[in-house]
């Protein structure tokens, strides 16, 4: 049997790591275990001098800073001395024969990855199995696990998640992880989509899996601040900067079918050229973009200074080569222009008194016909419903109406299924109900030749500086 190495990151979770390298050594093959100390607190770097086996590699970090999982299997890969390697978390268990199902399937141009069974703390997918072998290391009966079959008579499907398989040699070909998502997040998505427009085939053995006790490195990890389920503030920040750096680079969302085979869009050169932009704005607008034109006049010009000074440090692109007046001419293939005040965004919160942040799906609307809103959110008969502006031609000529499909933390949905106007009248510009939703109240409006009203906005015109 061909050797494999694993290489396996790990950062304060040394009674997990436990159960992965004692799974491993339990395999058939003679494989080689690297495990990456990345600065752990917990007594991982004494048990591993503890640890006597010819078969275990080690690297560490002494810290205090760690380098995160994107530095980390960087270098586990370049120091493993088998031609096949493993990405393989610190909070995974292997399953019975995993080596013999990878090794099954796995040549060159080709990644491997083994099923994933994992307790309810994630949505269920296809992709996987939900079976609960307990939550913490001391709950897993390791004897059982040994026993265990998934439950499924599939045996290859396509798509890619960790653990992954495949030929050292591959994995170098394509540069190895982007330091962009350093130290950790999104830092998957952006290595599976090189390797699907590398042209590898990315293979999910059934027969092949693991026990993964989920998100242990950052996200639910307590010396990080968090908990199972709950996600460590760590986490948070390093996922929303990656987030932002995955639209810089790929120009959309993480995305893939039901069963984690990458879908990678085209990429195009494209311009914003924006009319009202605040520093509000150019936050949300900057990622989606090569370039973004505006009127930095004036205090808007120190706001942009204090933009790029706090961003810069959270990613790799050059944010001053991105920011430009709006009389420099765009040399983009694309360019978008648009007005700023035809945003919606959408803020989340855990608590209505507490600090908003704005949801990831956001913006929702960019467009004169629906992003202002007109009117409250209305629930009715389980379904939800919001009222937009429809400035296309006129400023308040009519209601779009829109039905929110989907509102979760980390997404959105909606629909526009019709408009509300008022024949021979200009509006409705508001329409709200009330509690039992029995009683309206809306306004419209007509259009009234005035000369006092237009010497009025003639001399307001005139006083301006």
């Amino acid at each position: 049997m061909e050797k494999i190495t694993f290489v396996i990151p790990s950062r304060n979770n040394l009674e997990l790591l436990k159960l992965a390298y004692r799974s491993i050594i339990a395999l058939e093959g003679e494989h080689h275990v690297l495990v990456l100390n990345d600065a752990s607190e917990d007594g991982t770097a004494e048990w591993l001098e503890t640890v006597k086996d010819d078969r275990l590699h080690v690297h560490s970090n002494p810290g205090p800073e760690r380098v995160g999982i994107v530095g980390m299997f960087d270098k586990g890969i370049e120091m493993a001395e088998t031609d096949i390697i493993m990405a393989f978390h610190a909070d995974m268990v292997a399953g019975k024969d995993l080596d013999k199902a990878i090794l099954k399937h796995l040549e060159r141009g080709k990644v491997v990855t083994a099923t994933r069974i994992e307790p309810s703390l994630h949505p269920p997918g296809p992709e996987k199995v939900i079976e609960d072998f307990g939550l913490e290391p001391e709950e897993f009966d390791f004897d059982k696990w040994l026993e265990y079959k998934p439950p499924t008579n599939r045996v290859i499907t396509q798509g890619i998640f960790a653990p992954w398989c495949m030929y050292k040699d591959d994995f170098l070909a394509i540069g190895g992880h982007d330091e962009l998502f350093a130290p950790q997040s999104r830092e998957d998505s952006d290595l599976f989509n090189r390797f699907y427009l590398k042209g590898y085939e990315l293979l999910q053995t059934w027969e092949g899996f693991v026990y993964h006790f989920t998100s242990r490195g950052s996200r639910f990890n307590k010396y990080s601040g968090g908990d199972i389920g709950k996600d460590s503030p760590e986490w948070q920040d390093t996922n929303a900067k990656n987030m932002r750096n995955f639209f810089r680079k790929w120009k959309t969302n993480v995305q893939h079918d039901p069963y984690m085979l990458p879908i990678v869009d085209p990429i195009y050169d494209v311009g914003f050229v924006v009319n009202n932009c605040d520093l509000n704005a150019l936050s949300i607008l900057e990622p989606w973009c090569d370039d973004i034109y505006s009127d930095w006049v004036g205090h808007k010009g120190f706001g942009v200074s204090k933009y790029i000074d706090e961003e810069q440090p959270r990613t790799t692109y050059d944010l001053s080569k991105k920011i430009h007046s709006d009389h420099i001419e765009p040399k983009n293939d694309i360019i978008v222009k648009f007005d700023a005040k035809n945003i919606l965004h959408l803020w989340i919160s855990d608590d209505p008194f507490k600090e908003f942040k704005p949801h990831p799906k956001t913006p929702i609307v960019i467009s004169p016909k629906s992003a202002r809103m007109g009117g409250n959110i209305l629930s009715l008969k389980n379904r939800i419903f919001r009222f937009g502006q429809n400035n296309e031609r006129e400023y308040g000529q009519s209601l779009s109406v829109i039905e929110i499909k989907k509102l979760t933390p980390k997404d959105f949905l909606e629909k526009y299924i019709g408009t509300i106007k008022i024949d021979k009248y200009k509006g409705p510009h508001t329409i709200n109900f009330n509690s039992k939703s029995k009683k309206i109240i809306f306004d419209f409006y007509v259009n009234k030749f005035s000369l006092f009203a237009g010497i009025r906005r003639i001399k307001t015109l005139l006083k301006r500086p």
